[in-house]
């Protein structure tokens, strides 16, 4: 029977992931990306993970964590492609005007609008 010697991420971490594996006495291997197309595409595979983790949180300090770490990630996101606040502001002004917000807390059951773009997996066959 072999024993685990290893655990294989190959994914993004942040800075102090190193130092904080070697603190605690354990060797790690990293390597920085200097393709800023891998860059980009790591990142918004961090996102999935990090909203995950987000949808699972069950305490406000849990939330408040996770929060941060996907505001981390959508910094870089937003640092990589020269995006500034004023620009995410008044692109969030116009989606919530355009959208609405979430204070009325509606739920859709169905809609007979079958032209809707949704990332939703629709559930029910068309008939």
């Amino acid at each position: 029977m072999s024993q685990l010697t290893r655990i294989y991420y190959n994914k993004l971490v942040r800075d102090h992931t190193k130092e904080k594996i070697e603190k605690k006495g354990h060797k790690c291997d990293i390597r920085p990306i200097s393709d800023i197309q891998e860059f980009q595409q790591e990142l918004f595979k961090k996102i999935r993970e990090e909203a995950t983790s987000l949808s699972m949180t069950r305490t406000k300090e849990d939330f408040l964590e996770e929060y941060c770490d996907m505001m981390e990630v959508l910094d870089a996101i937003l640092e990589q492609l020269e995006i500034d606040e004023a620009t995410v502001q008044a692109a969030r002004d116009a989606n919530h005007h355009d959208k609405g917000g979430y204070k009325h807390r509606h739920f859709l059951h169905w809609s007979d609008d079958v032209q809707y773009k949704s990332e939703e997996t629709p559930q029910g066959i068309p008939l």
